[in-house]
This record gives structure tokens, sequence and C-alpha cells, in this order.
């Protein structure tokens, strides 16, 4: 066992690491902002518009034919707020210094313009199963953008989501939450495994339907809750908000400056686990969200990915919060580091409360991820298998919900990263190579809005 997670983690740090995924993720990134003349700022005042003019807690019912262009960026924002938002956050602080705040700020400016694509593709390229249900994702524009020879790169894409996301994944996001609850609350790892088990289940046995009914609700009131916590926080210690701010911006291009030479920070480290932190916290690129984008009801595919910009923007907020939180109470330490300094952060910032206000939201987080990211998978059942794969994944999923709450996950951490970064791969490539596509469809919407007055 002891050989294969450190295979695994080998792997993984050449996979992740500064020389493959980060700069083609980055990269992607950059190529898109150029090419689209920077969407994500020129037109994020009409993605506003569109995103809260549809934003209701009580849509219309989503059915085999979709949802609403909010209901979709719900389902997608719910899989991207995760664990990772609350405790990878310290992590990269700890690793790269305050500076890394700053380069996952960076990667996530250009990772607007990779969901923006991503998005737009989802929509372009959607389909219709035999059984009326609308399909998408990646495998789809894969299939039907790059043309039938790619389908084995479909394939393997589709293989890769379900493991990384609807299987292993899953398991990390539950063990997340039973350890939480156990240290707040003192609940056995078991129960809540099953708790939550169970609760996932009503959703995944609901279909479409009742999912979006769930993310559509649930994500504002997690975010809110999280983001009204870290203010009170942040306002508590208000003399140290600019002092915050301006340790982010010296440590980001000085980490000597900051925290000095023997802790070894430099400015490639806090690059590395800066960006690092924000590709995994947007998951932009990662080919996961466009599952969702894909299945909303629009006029135009430029319409779902200019609202997709909001799912980046959402994860930024609650990111920056908790790096604030933990720097204007002053607990980093470089030595605490995940959920753990998160957790020492709020104690400090809502005294005896703070432990469980981490947990409650830890548990939201945790559990939105999960149904999101069986979403995801389930649309690359239907890919593979039809229907007819949809029961045994559903029973699948919920069972690894309750085997990853009771485990030690250092070796599941390391696969879920290691097919995460496989099924990147796949995505990126038909990102880049049908990147005219993308292009003409923001050209021709932009259009119409000259054409009909931005109406």
């Amino acid at each position: 066992m002891d050989f294969l997670n450190s295979l695994v983690g080998d792997i993984n740090s050449v996979l992740w690491g500064v020389f493959v995924l980060i700069p083609l993720l980055c990269g992607t990134g950059i190529f898109y902002t150029f090419l689209l003349r920077f969407v994500q700022v020129r037109q994020f005042g009409l993605a506003a518009r569109y995103l809260f003019g549809g934003a209701t807690l009580f849509g219309k019912k989503a059915d085999k034919t979709g949802m609403s262009s909010f209901q979709a960026l719900a389902t997608a924002v719910a899989a991207q707020v995760g664990t990772g938002n609350v405790a990878g956050t310290a992590t990269a602080l700890v690793s790269g210094g305050p500076g890394a705040l700053f380069w996952l700020w960076v990667a996530a400016f250009f990772g607007m313009a990779t969901i923006f694509a991503e998005a737009v593709l989802a929509q372009t390229f959607k389909d219709t199963d035999e059984h009326g249900h609308v399909v998408g994702g990646p495998a789809y524009y894969i299939t039907k953008g790059l043309g039938p020879r790619f389908k084995p790169l479909a394939v393997f894409f589709s293989i890769a989501i379900i493991i990384a996301l609807g299987c292993i994944g899953n398991m990390v996001q539950s063990n997340s939450i039973s350890q939480g609850m156990q240290t707040a609350f003192n609940i056995p790892l078991l129960a809540t495994g099953i708790v939550t088990a169970v609760l996932a289940g009503i959703v995944f046995f609901g279909g479409v339907g009742r999912l979006a009914s769930v993310t559509e609700k649930l994500v504002p009131f997690m975010a809110a809750v999280y983001l009204l916590g870290g203010t009170y926080v942040i306002l508590s210690n208000a003399s140290q908000i600019i002092p915050a701010f301006k340790l982010i911006f010296t440590a980001a291009f000085n980490p000597q400056a900051v925290a000095g030479g023997a802790l070894g920070l430099t400015v490639a480290k806090a690059m590395q686990f800066g960006v690092a932190r924000g590709l995994f916290s947007n998951e932009a690129g990662m080919g996961s969200t466009p599952h969702a984008h894909a299945i909303a009801k629009v006029e135009h595919p430029a319409e779902q990915g200019l609202v997709a910009i909001f799912g980046v923007f959402t994860t930024v907020l609650i990111v920056t919060f908790t790096g604030i939180v933990i720097l204007v109470t002053g607990v980093l330490d470089y030595q605490t580091t995940g959920i753990e300094l998160t957790q020492k952060a709020y104690n400090l910032g809502l005294g005896s409360f703070g432990m469980s206000f981490v947990a409650i939201c830890l548990f939201f987080f945790a559990y939105s991820t999960i149904i999101g990211w069986y979403f995801f998978g389930e649309q690359n059942v239907r890919f593979l298998f039809g229907d007819g794969g949809l029961l045994p994944y559903r029973i699948v999923v919920c069972i690894f919900i309750v085997i990853g709450a009771t485990l030690k996950v250092d070796l599941v951490w390391a696969l879920a990263d290691l097919f995460n970064g496989l099924m990147v791969i796949p995505n990126l490539i038909a990102l880049l190579a049908l990147h005219k596509i993308v292009r003409n469809s923001l050209t021709d919407f932009e259009q119409k809005l000259a054409q009909y007055g931005g109406k």
C-alpha cells in the first residue's frame, strides 16, 4: 500500500506540476482570454444581467428536456464549491505563503475565459438520447465536434470522470463530512456516512428535476451563510484587512520579505500552489461543469457561457474569504494546515461556535459537491451505457459514500487527483481544437446583441 501511495504521489507531482497540467490549463485560459478579447471583463455586466435576471430559488421544474440557466449554474457551482475551498485554501497558504492567494486570483481570471468556452461547446454540441433526455459535456463535443474517429478519446474521458468524481471523488467528500462531524459533534464516522448516502440517494434517484430543485436552493444558501460568517470575522478584525492585502501582494513577488528565507518560500512556490488551488477550486478546463451547462435552456450558447463565468467568480469569493479570515486572525503559523487551520481561524473569530460553523459549512459544501459530481458522472454513464447503467451507478456511488466516510483517505485523495488529471487532457485537446467554434459563437452573439439593441 505504501508503494502504491508513493507511486501515485510521484505521478501526480509530475502531472500536476509546473511543467504539465498547470501550464496547459493556464495557457488555455490565456489563449481564450485573448481570442475572445477579454470576454470576462467586457461582458461581465451582461453576464450579471443574464444571471440575476433569471435567478430564483423556485425556478420552473427541470425535466428531461433540461433546466433553467440559473439551475444549471447552481448545479455547476454545487460541484465547484467543495472541501477544497475550505481546507485547500489553508494548505495553499501554508505551502506557498500568502502570495499564493494572488496567483489563485490570476488563475481564476483566465479560468473565466476557459469556462466560457466549455459552456459554449457544451451547448453547441448537446444531444438528446433515445428517451428524450438532453445530454451533453466533453464526451459529446469531442465526438460531435472532432468527429467519430475521436470517440476513443471521449470514452477515455467518460471513464476517467466516472472514476475521478462519481466514485473516488465522492469518497473524499464524504470523508471530509464525517471527519468534520466527528471533530465538532463527536458523531461516529459510519453514522455520518450512512446519513450522507441516504440524503444523496434521495437526490440521485429523483432525477434531474430533484437535482435542480435542491441545488437552486442549497447553493445560494450555503454560499450566503459562509460569506456572512467570514464577513463577521473579517469586520471584527477590520484593522488587519489592509495589512492582509498588503501581505498578499508583497508575498506574491517577494515571499522572503514576509516569512523569511528559512521557510523556503519562493515566488515559484507561491505561483505553483496558488495556481494549482485556483484550478482545483474553480474546475475551469477540467471538463466537469460543462455537463451542467449543456442542459440549460437558453436561446444562444454564448448566453450560458456568460452565466458560467459566475461559477468561477463564486468560487473565488469563497476561497478569498477563507484566505482573508486566516490572515486577519493571525493564525497562519506554517505548521497547522488544511481544515485544522481554517477551524483555528474561525474559532478565534467566532469563539466556541467557530468549529461547529466550519463543520456545518463543510457539510453543505461537500454534500453539494457529491450531488454535482454524481450528476457529471451520470451524464457519462448515459454516454457509455445508456439509461441501463444508471441504477448500478447510483447504488455504487452510495456505497462509495459510506465506505469513504470511514477510511483514511491519503491514497484515495491521490487517486482522485490522478484521474482528475487524466480527464483534463482530452478536454483540453477538444477545447483548443474547437476554438474557432467558440470564437464564432461569441461573435454571432455580440452581433445579434448590437442588432437588437442589447436586448
